[in-house]
């Protein structure tokens, strides 16, 4: 399993955005922009359950994560990996808090509600550039 580098760590720790691509169910590729975390190891990134992204790492597992640096768009990453776990529930809902103090300064995802399920993927390195 590929590490992530110093540079990828930085990224992903910061507050820079995330392009997640999935593949639908005809096999054309789904773009998604997103907030993007990593356990050190791994890349997080956390949506709600019955979006297209979801539906789609469900059926096949195999992603791609591109993320800029919001100062410099020249300076990237781009990871090629599989989602290797679904974490739901009161995780879910905790983690998708700290992306919202991380992107927006603020305590609590302002956006939650109660019919929506969040899931954070867990996101396992294949290749990395």
């Amino acid at each position: 399993m590929p590490k992530l580098s110093e540079k990828a760590k930085k990224l992903l720790e910061g507050k820079n955005f995330a392009f997640v691509a999935t593949l639908n169910k005809d096999g054309t590729p789904q773009l998604t922009p997103t907030w993007v975390d990593t356990d050190g190891e791994n890349l997080l990134v956390n949506t709600a359950l019955g979006r297209q992204k979801a539906k789609n790492v469900k059926r096949d597992p195999r992603v791609t994560v591109g993320v800029f640096d919001i100062g410099n768009p020249y300076e990237y990453i781009s990871v090629t990996g599989k989602v290797v776990r679904s974490t739901t529930g009161k995780a879910a809902d905790e983690h998708i808090d700290k992306l919202a103090m991380k992107y927006l300064g603020k305590a609590k995802y302002p956006w939650s509600s109660p019919q929506e399920k969040r899931v954070i993927f867990t996101i396992r390195p294949s290749k990395s550039v």
